[in-house]
């Protein structure tokens, strides 16, 4: 019962940083995984506010609700799946621009307790956020790879965020699949189902984690963008310094309302190389390329280039603000 109640109150957690007449304000957008733990560290031990910023950020019930509200102003930073960004340009038209990597996504192929191998989801329904971005044309890919084509051989069920996926999941009937990330990863695993696979050992690298922004917003307030990303790049090397490791799971475990083997295991899991977060929130080159191919495999359209999406001018500027 924790679990669905949790899920219903995902797209209403808000936290602050302490006021100051000296601070900016800043307001985020992510989702409510295991990988919000920067967030947290950055408001209690003070790396955004050392930065004169104060941050605002909320959880969102889906990533469909995440760019419509960017796009309409109500926050100015989105740290989400960067492909959200590229849906953004191409489909929405949306003029925003992917300003910091942040992590491999620690995705895994999750699946139902009766589903013993991916050709047992033929007929069934792949649980997504959107149908169209992200992990679902991970899904799909990996889905396709297995000769089940979207739409012929199986059915989308778009429920939204992590908590929704989850709940999905462990309703059952005919959702048989999803891609899940951490905590949700973990808790569908403890409670019976079972992983057919990390993402990035059945499809490669990928840049799934990353802040984006509307440009015209990113041009009119470039310092305050650059203190945001010093405030997040000091938060990220606590959260993977090793000497914090005890304090870190305590935090998941009373922000996230987390059991400690849950917020022990996510820990562990988020700090590993290529599957948890990138170091400094660094982009990765081959994963964000490898984003580019899935999208455009799964989408379709013209050939993409990188520097259409990419403005990392105010990142190489936040590093050097960094201590």
């Amino acid at each position: 019962m924790k679990i669905l109640r949790f899920a219903a109150a995902a797209a209403v957690v808000l936290v602050a940083g302490s006021a100051s007449a000296a601070e900016t304000l800043v307001r985020v957008n992510t989702f409510p995984t295991a990988r919000s733990l920067p967030f947290f560290v950055g408001v209690e031990k003070g790396f955004f506010a050392q930065h004169g910023i104060k941050l605002e950020f909320e959880f969102t019930e889906s990533s469909s609700a995440q760019r419509e509200g960017l796009a309409n102003g109500k926050f100015e930073v989105v740290h989400s799946a960067v492909d959200n960004a590229i849906a953004m340009i191409e489909v929405a038209k949306v003029d925003v621009v992917i300003v910091s990597g942040g992590d491999g996504g620690t995705n895994e192929f999750i699946v139902g307790k009766d589903i013993n191998s991916f050709a047992d989801i033929r007929g069934k329904a792949l649980v997504t956020d959107a149908p169209n971005t992200a992990y679902a044309l991970q899904a799909k890919k990996i889905l396709l790879r297995h000769g089940l084509v979207d739409g012929v051989d199986y059915r989308i069920n778009a429920v939204g965020a992590g908590p929704f996926r989850l709940k999905a999941m462990l309703e059952g009937g005919d959702n048989a699949a999803a891609i899940m990330n951490l905590p949700f990863s973990a808790q569908t695993i403890e409670a019976g189902l079972k992983s057919l696979g990390r993402t990035v050992d059945l499809l490669g690298p990928y840049q799934a984690g990353g802040a984006f922004v509307l440009r015209a917003w990113a041009r009119a307030n470039a310092a305050t963008l650059e203190n945001y990303l010093a405030g997040y790049i000091e938060s990220l090397r606590w959260v993977v310094d090793k000497n914090n490791r005890d304090e870190a799971i305590a935090l998941l475990m009373n922000k996230r309302g987390l059991t400690r083997s849950l917020a022990t295991l996510s820990y562990d899991l988020m700090i590993e190389p290529g599957f948890g977060f990138n170091p400094d929130a660094k982009l990765s080159t081959e994963g964000f390329n490898n984003v580019l191919t899935l999208r455009q495999e799964i989408e379709g359209g013209p050939p993409p280039r990188p520097e259409k999406y990419l403005d990392l001018s105010y990142y190489d500027r936040a590093l050097k603000l960094v201590k």
